[in-house]
């Protein structure tokens, strides 16, 4: 069994963050509805400032910058490398989180899940040189930095991905081959997501 769907940038919706300080678009989830509920989330959201981020007690994060000059995270009172864009950073939902722009305003991308349902790997990956991923994830995600990303699954076609869209595969857990390319500078975040 293998379900796919591409969620297009133009669809996603916007949702306020949790501390009302600004809005998340929304690119996919598992399940459920509004802020809580859910056994995964990826979503994008602009920073225009230096704020603080809102809780998600039981979850885990990882975030990455998309657009922008980068941040500097401090994590329960602990300020993190500067955070450059395409470098992954996962923390605790729990923690207590404060955001602080080193260049003005980013975009970034957020990938938010409870590790007591999913293990969960992100990897961002260069997609103008052939990628060719073998994997046994029940949930993969293919998230596409710029257009022009094709992809395919057992060299069957799944589409191609503009800027900020997202394939979205479910699937059954036998190994199988994730191939991927794009055009020059191209990049995608692969998400692998496996229930536990």
């Amino acid at each position: 069994m293998i379900r796919t769907q591409i969620h297009r940038a133009s669809a996603y919706v916007p949702m306020p963050w949790k501390n009302g300080l600004g809005s998340t678009l929304e690119v996919a989830r598992d399940t459920g509805e509004g802020l809580d509920g859910f056994g995964w989330r990826l979503s994008i959201a602009d920073i225009d400032e230096s704020n603080g981020f809102s809780a998600f007690a039981g979850y885990q994060r990882v975030i990455s910058v998309l657009e922008g000059g980068g941040m500097v995270l401090e994590v329960d009172g602990t300020d993190t490398p500067p955070l450059l864009a395409l470098e992954p950073f996962a923390f605790s939902g729990d923690s207590r989180v404060h955001c602080r722009l080193l260049k003005g305003a980013i975009r970034d991308f957020n990938l938010i899940y409870s590790p007591d349902l999913f293990g969960a790997r992100l990897q961002w990956l260069r997609a103008d040189e052939a990628q060719r991923i073998l994997t046994s994830a029940t949930t993969l995600l293919l998230f596409a930095a710029q257009s022009g990303v094709e992809v395919h699954l057992d060299n069957a076609a799944c589409g191609v991905l503009g800027q900020y869209d997202c394939l979205h595969v479910e699937r059954s857990a036998e190994l199988a081959e994730l191939q991927i390319h794009g055009g020059p500078s191209a990049f995608c975040c692969l998400i692998e997501l496996e229930r536990r």
